[in-house]
């Protein structure tokens, strides 16, 4: 949705219809259910993808028509108490500098302030606003929203079993960081 090329499959290492038959290291698929390796992480990443873009959607309808997935995990870098611009790229996996352009661009939209450190006279904190807050109480009821229709069409049970699955298989200190940036070669 937000910059998805209609009509378009990216995957040029496995797309037969780009020309040439698929390399031997991903043909013959999973024996067991059928599938191909490389394509249960494309498929997550389409479920994420789902979800963020469809959560976007709904908040430019409902007054943020600015945000961008990027706001959001930065926003939830800088945290309930606030975080300095070093932090919030540490969390997130990039730069000091790619960070501060970042909360440069929530500071002008309004949903994040800078405020002295209480304990450093010497540091400067990123705070969320109530603006910011409300985006991201906005962005969890939506989350919420679109969890359901998954279970209305997967069944509840579907849905409790995905999660249960995952969480056996991503391990618990890498499920819920926010520094993916760092795989497409941001520092």
């Amino acid at each position: 949705m937000v910059d998805h090329v209609s009509g378009e499959n990216v995957n040029q290492v496995v797309d037969k219809s780009k020309g040439g038959e698929e390399s031997g290291a991903v043909a013959g698929g999973d024996a067991l259910a059928g599938g191909r390796g490389y394509e249960l992480p494309l498929l997550l990443f389409g479920g994420f993808r789902t979800l963020i873009d469809r959560v976007h959607a709904r908040l430019a309808d409902e007054g943020h028509p600015d945000m961008r997935p990027a706001h959001g995990f930065a926003m939830q870098a800088i945290g309930a108490r606030g975080a300095t611009a070093s932090e919030i790229g540490r969390r997130l996996g990039v730069s000091k500098q790619a960070a501060g352009k970042t909360v440069d661009r929530l500071l002008a939209l309004g949903y994040a302030e800078r405020a002295d450190d209480p304990t450093d006279a010497r540091r400067k904190l990123v705070r969320l606003t109530p603006h910011g807050f409300a985006a991201l109480a906005r962005s969890a009821a939506i989350f919420d929203d679109l969890r359901a229709e998954w279970a209305a069409t997967l069944g509840a049970d579907g849905v409790l079993a995905m999660e249960a699955a995952l969480r056996t298989v991503v391990p618990p200190e890498t499920a819920f960081r926010l520094d993916a940036t760092s795989w497409l070669g941001a520092p």
